[in-house]
């Protein structure tokens, strides 16, 4: 740094560049010490995130642990314990998975360790070759690249019915003049490094979310077709999916929230909780776009209580984001808050006909 004095000695036309090189200096200073407070608070936000997430994992392995031990399986019925053990398995594998999308995820060598080996896929499913080669052979120096061998990789597919095996085969071309080896780049997959192909986990999804098939029916329907795939491995590849499709879920409710007339609605469903013995009143609710919009989009959302909070956090009312707009409702008293918040409240005419007992 140059002193006052010493820059009361320079000529005007230097005093004026090393100003300037110091005011420069200074603003590279402030744009550093901006970038590291917004670094600081992004690290701080993602370890909360972090820390929520390991939360809620602790949460589940105890209710797993609970869900398991001899007292209470015995209150349940085969099926349910069924149930309550892959639901658990598919939420384990779903916040595991963000946690490692965080890129903090904690793997140790001896989890590692504590991971079964994967077998090979069975050798008398049907193979389909899927080739994946450079697009040019061609070296940069001009000379023809030769083939020195490949990688395989193997991803199980299922058509109903029906198993089959994907191998997926990426030739290795080199330059024996420059030495430069060459390979097409590895085909993107729902499951990195996963055996199911996209095709086989949306059976999965679809067979248990949309006809209601829970993954120890699966199980059993894909041994009957020659392929013995555990419930804990579906219940696995269920959360991993879960956490992959989550953008897609946000970008559908941010859709939502840019229309200006949406329905709202809450389905109490029965929750079964480790540890009571009985099941808990939970619920889904349900937002969508109106019949008569050009864009038919919905969001369902789960919640364990009937708050009208849940609502107010889904439209982001409490936030500088908040929604605008007629929400359509029947009476419950839960979305009389919204209104308070600027939401303009719009009754279903079958519920106004029950209050004026037509």
């Amino acid at each position: 740094m140059i002193s006052t004095q010493e820059l009361q000695t320079l000529s005007p036309q230097m005093r004026k560049a090393v100003l300037s090189l110091m005011a420069a200096h200074d603003e590279q200073l402030r744009a550093k010490d901006a970038l590291i407070e917004q670094r600081e608070r992004e690290a701080a936000f993602k370890q909360a995130v972090i820390d929520k997430l390991t939360h809620e994992m602790a949460v589940l392995k105890r209710a797993k642990f609970a869900a398991t031990s001899e007292r209470f399986a015995s209150t349940l019925a085969p099926e349910q314990r069924s149930l309550l053990e892959e639901t658990l398995d598919s939420d384990l594998a779903e916040l595991e998975q963000e946690i490692n999308q965080l890129g903090l995820g904690d793997k140790s060598a001896d989890d590692d360790k504590k991971k079964a080996k994967r077998k090979p896929l069975p050798a008398h499913l049907p193979r389909r070759e899927v080739r994946h080669e450079p697009e040019s052979t061609t070296c940069g120096c001009g000379c023809q690249m030769q083939r020195i061998g490949e990688d395989v990789s193997e991803k199980l597919d299922y058509q109903p019915g029906v198993f089959t095996v994907e191998r997926h085969v990426r030739g290795k071309w080199t330059c024996r003049h420059c030495e430069r080896l060459v390979q097409a780049a590895v085909p993107a997959h729902v499951i990195d490094k996963g055996i199911p192909t996209a095709g086989l986990l949306a059976h999965v999804l679809v067979a248990k979310f949309m006809d209601h098939l829970p993954l120890y029916r699966q199980e059993h329907i894909f041994e009957r077709a020659g392929m013995v795939i555990a419930r804990s491995t579906l219940a696995q590849w269920v959360g991993e999916c879960g956490a992959q499709l989550q953008p897609l879920v946000q970008a559908l409710a941010d859709e939502l929230r840019r229309h200006v007339v949406l329905h709202a609605d809450e389905t109490p469903v029965a929750m079964l909780k480790p540890g009571k013995g009985k099941t808990h009143k939970a619920y889904i609710w349900s937002y969508c776009t109106p019949s008569t919009n050009p864009v038919k989009a919905v969001v369902f959302e789960f919640c364990e209580t009937r708050s009208g909070e849940n609502v107010r956090d889904f439209l982001k009312l409490e936030t500088d984001q908040a929604w605008k707009g007629t929400l359509v409702t029947d009476g419950f008293s839960g979305y009389t808050a919204c209104v308070e918040k600027g939401v303009t409240s719009a009754q279903c005419m079958a519920h106004a006909r029950r209050k004026l007992g037509f």
